[in-house]
C-alpha cells in the first residue's frame, strides 16, 4: 500500500490497531467469556441450586435472549451515535451483571443477572463491525472482520481450560467478580483511545432510522444469506456453551477437566477458521471466487461435521474440530450483507442478523434442555440417545437452511 493512503485505507497500521482494532476486540473476547462460562460451571450450578436440565437451559439462554431483544435497538443507537458511547455505556451494564450473578443465590436472581449480562455485551462485535465499516475500505472488511471474530475464539478458548482452572482455585462467584472488573477496565480504554466518526452527513430521526430496519428485514436477500448463519451459528454457540460439556461427561465417559480441554481444541479450530475465512475471502474474491461461495462451502462443511459428530465412534474429537472450523464460516454474512446496504445502514443491518441468531440460540439453547426432560435422567446423567435426538433435531433445521443457502442466488447490490 503507498505511502500516500488515506488515513482510513491504512488497515492495520499501527495507529488503527491500538485505537480501533483491538480495543473492540478486547471487549468481543471478553464477550465470548461471558457467553461460554456457563459450559465449564454447568455441574457447579447443577448441584449448588438443585438445577434441572430445563433450569440450566433457560438460565444459560437468558444471556442469549436478552442478546436478541437488544440488537434492533442497538443497530439504531450505531448508526446514530457511533460504536464508541454504545458499547462503553453497556459494558457498565455487563460489569453490573456479572457482579449481580456473583452473589446471586436463587434460580430468579441468576437468570436476571445473567440477561443483565447478555444486554452489557449485546453492542461488542457489532459496534467493531460498525468502526470498521466507518474507517476501513470495503476490500479488508471481511479481513478486519474476520480477525474480530478470531478474538472471540480467543475468548473461548479462555473459557476452557483457563477457565476451568480459575474456577477451581477461585470459585466460580469471584471468576465473576474477576471479569465485572475486566468489563470497565476495557470501557475505559475504549472511552480514551477510540476515535469519532460520523457515518452520515444527515442525522435521521428515530422514526426514519427504524423504518429502514423494516426495510432490511423485508428483503429476501437479508434473510437468504442471514438465515443460514443464524441457525448454524445458534447451534454451535447453544452447545459450545453449555451442552457439550454434559454431553462428552454424560455419554463418554469424560471428566470436567477433559471435556474443557476438548472444547480447547474447537475453540483454537474455531479462531483459526475465522483468520482464514475473512482473510481467504478477500484473498478469493480478488481471484474471482466470490465470498459467497466460500461461505457456501464453509457451512456445508459445518453440517457435515456435525452430522458425524453425533455418530459414537473413538475419533469423535477431530471430527469435533472439522465441525467447529467450520461452522464460523457463516458469520461471513455480515460481510455479505453489509455491502448490500448503504454504510450508513451498517449497524442496523449486523444486528438485525444478530438478532435472528440469538433468538435462535436462545431457543436452541433453552429446547435442548426442555427435550432432555422426556427421557429417564439416572445416577446424575442422560443417555447418549437423549442427547443425540435433541441434537438431531438442530440438525434438521440446519439443512433446511443449508438447502435455501444454495439456491441460486438472485441477490442485488
Amino acid at each position: 500500500m503507498s505511502n500516500d493512503a488515506r488515513p482510513e485505507q491504512r488497515v492495520f497500521r499501527t495507529q488503527y490497531l491500538a485505537t480501533l482494532f483491538l480495543p473492540f476486540a478486547a471487549g468481543f473476547f471478553l464477550s465470548f467469556i461471558f457467553r461460554n462460562t456457563n459450559a465449564v460451571i454447568s455441574k457447579d450450578l447443577r448441584l449448588e441450586l438443585n438445577l434441572t436440565a430445563a433450569d440450566l437451559g433457560l438460565l444459560t439462554s437468558a444471556y442469549f435472549l436478552a442478546f436478541a431483544l437488544m440488537q434492533i435497538p442497538v443497530g439504531v443507537l450505531l448508526d446514530r451515535y457511533g460504536p464508541r458511547k454504545v458499547v462503553v455505556s453497556l459494558l457498565v451494564v455487563a460489569a453490573f451483571g456479572a457482579l449481580a450473578f456473583a452473589q446471586a443465590e436463587t434460580l430468579t436472581t441468576l437468570t436476571v443477572a445473567r440477561a443483565l449480562i447478555g444486554v452489557g455485551v449485546s453492542a461488542c462485535l457489532m459496534g467493531a463491525f460498525k468502526a470498521f465499516a466507518l474507517w476501513f475500505p470495503q476490500d479488508r472488511i471481511a479481513t478486519a472482520n474476520g480477525w474480530v471474530i478470531a478474538a472471540g475464539g480467543l475468548g473461548a478458548l479462555t473459557a476452557t481450560i483457563p477457565l476451568e482452572v480459575v474456577t477451581q482455585r477461585f470459585g466460580w462467584r469471584m471468576m465473576f467478580v474477576g471479569l465485572a472488573g475486566m468489563a470497565v477496565v476495557i470501557g475505559i480504554w475504549i472511552l480514551t483511545v477510540v476515535p469519532e466518526k460520523s457515518a452520515v452527513t444527515k442525522r435521521e430521526d428515530w422514526m426514519e432510522q427504524i423504518s429502514k430496519v423494516g426495510a432490511i428485514l423485508s428483503t429476501r436477500m437479508f434473510w437468504q444469506i442471514g438465515l443460514p448463519m443464524a441457525t448454524v451459528q445458534a447451534v454451535y454457540q447453544a452447545n459450545f456453551g453449555l451442552w457439550l460439556v454434559p454431553w462428552l461427561m454424560d455419554t463418554n465417559g469424560l471428566d470436567r477437566a477433559t471435556a474443557a480441554q476438548w472444547l480447547f481444541w474447537m475453540a483454537l479450530a474455531s479462531t483459526i477458521g475465522s483468520i482464514a475465512y475473512g482473510s481467504g475471502a478477500d484473498q478469493f474474491a480478488k481471484r474471482g471466487i466470490s465470498r459467497l461461495a466460500i461461505y457456501r462451502l464453509g457451512t456445508s462443511l459445518a453440517i457435515v461435521g456435525y452430522f458425524a459428530s453425533l455418530i459414537d465412534i473413538p475419533g469423535r474429537l477431530p471430527i469435533l474440530i472439522v465441525y467447529a472450523f467450520g461452522a464460523i464460516a457463516p458469520t461471513l454474512a455480515y460481510t455479505l450483507l453489509t455491502q448490500r446496504f448503504p454504510p450508513e445502514m451498517s449497524g442496523r443491518v449486523t444486528t438485525a442478523v444478530n438478532m435472528t441468531m440469538f433468538a435462535a440460540v436462545f431457543a436452541a439453547q433453552w429446547g435442548v434442555g426442555t427435550m432432555l426432560r422426556f427421557f429417564p435422567f439416572a445416577d446424575g446423567r442422560y443417555s447418549a440417545t437423549a442427547y443425540v435426538t435433541a441434537f438431531t433435531v438442530l440438525g434438521i433445521f440446519q439443512l433446511i437452511a443449508l438447502a435455501w443457502l444454495l439456491c441460486p442466488d438472485r441477490t442485488k447490490r
